[in-house]
C-alpha cells in the first residue's frame, strides 16, 4: 500500500501548504490594515487642513 516515506512526503506537503495559506492570510490582513490606516490618516489631515483654512 503506502510506505512510510510517502506518508512523510504527504505530511510535508500539507505542512507547507498550510503554512503558505496562513502566511498569505496574515499578509493580506496586515496590508489591508496598513492601507486602511494610511487612508484614514490622509482623510483626517485633509479634514484638519480644510478646517484650518475656513
Amino acid at each position: 500500500m503506502f510506505e512510510f516515506s510517502q506518508y512523510l512526503g504527504f505530511l510535508l506537503f500539507l505542512t507547507i501548504l498550510t503554512m503558505g495559506f496562513w502566511l498569505m492570510f496574515f499578509l493580506v490582513s496586515f496590508v489591508s490594515y496598513w492601507v486602511g490606516g494610511a487612508a484614514w490618516e490622509r482623510f483626517k489631515e485633509k479634514k484638519a487642513k480644510n478646517q484650518e483654512s475656513l
